[in-house]
């Protein structure tokens, strides 16, 4: 089985890049802007970041429809996303516990 076949493999990988992302953009590439002056740490990573935000919220619909969440358990994930370090809190919650493939649900 190829690594990003597994719907949760995929999930829990752009749930720890984005929850990166995002802590990268606002505790270092927004400082860095704003009291360093040097705008170009949040040019650089702020598409980066906005790129896998979009990629989580796809995984997250995803692995709604692939593990048959409920309404409810895809809002908190996708509420994890904009939270500082919930895709973090996501993953050891939930994501983990998943089944490696989608046949075992």
């Amino acid at each position: 089985m190829h690594f990003f076949n597994s719907p949760k493999i995929r999930l829990r990988f752009v749930s720890f890049a984005e929850g990166l992302s995002y802590v990268l953009l606002l505790f270092i590439a927004v400082p860095l802007k704003r009291i360093g002056g040097h705008p170009e740490a949040v040019q650089i990573i702020g598409p980066i970041h906005g790129l896998l935000f979009v990629m989580y919220v796809l995984t997250v619909i995803q692995a709604k429809t692939e593990y048959g969440w409920p309404l409810g358990k895809t809002a908190l994930a996708l509420l994890a996303s904009i939270i500082p370090g919930g895709t973090f809190y996501a993953d050891y919650k939930v994501f983990r516990h998943l089944p490696a493939t989608t046949e075992q649900v």
